[in-house]
């Protein structure tokens, strides 16, 4: 949803065994931002990937992940969060 804002050029992966697109090294490696909608996917992701997150912007929206994909109450959450470290347009 993020794609493409004001010239971001965004992924999304999970940190979950079933997720359709799994978090790989290659995106750390890409990523200038990381976000999290939880603390346990930041564990997640300092637990595989280590010492590779130590130059990396990652943050926590504290948003609980147990909504369904492109909920639209989620998209409002995610906007206004993730407004605090992006511009996002209205």
């Amino acid at each position: 949803m993020f794609h493409k804002y004001n010239g971001y050029d965004v992924r999304s992966a999970g940190t979950e065994d079933g997720a359709r697109i799994k978090v790989t090294s290659g995106h750390i490696g890409w990523a200038d931002l990381i976000f999290v909608m939880e603390k346990k996917h930041f564990s997640r992701l300092k637990q595989k990937f280590g010492s590779i997150l130590n130059d990396k912007s990652i943050w926590n929206l504290d948003i609980p992940d147990d909504y369904v994909y492109m909920d639209e109450e989620l998209i409002e959450i995610l906007k206004t969060r993730v407004s605090d470290y992006i511009e996002v347009p209205e």
